[in-house]
């Protein structure tokens, strides 16, 4: 069984058991669980017809349990422009939460 869940205007398709990133959470500790009420569509297996909200499957829900707050890789950007000595290197990286699918209610 699958789902699609909007999380802050992101949308990621889980199963049971993944393990994804999410923007970060402030107020998520380890260990905490999260519930996601905001569900576009459900899927069964096999044969079942799945179920697609518009926008959102009623009764619908994700649990996930939060693992930990990880960083993403870093990203270079350089700005150059010739002839004008002018050279700017700055760097980003990203903060993300670190998610368990535990189940799809729906």
């Amino acid at each position: 069984m699958y789902a699609v869940l909007d999380d802050r205007n992101q949308q990621y398709r889980v199963a049971q058991g993944d393990k994804i990133k999410i923007h970060l959470r402030t107020d998520a500790n380890e260990g905490d669980t999260l519930t996601f009420d905001k569900v576009c569509a459900v899927g069964g297996e096999g044969d079942s017809a799945g179920k697609v909200g518009a926008p959102f499957v009623d009764g619908a829900s994700v649990t996930a349990k939060v693992l930990k707050n990880v960083k993403g890789p870093k990203v270079i950007i350089g700005k150059m422009r010739r002839r004008k000595d002018f050279r700017k290197r700055t760097g980003f990286r990203a903060q993300y939460t670190m998610i368990q699918i535990e189940s799809i209610n729906g």
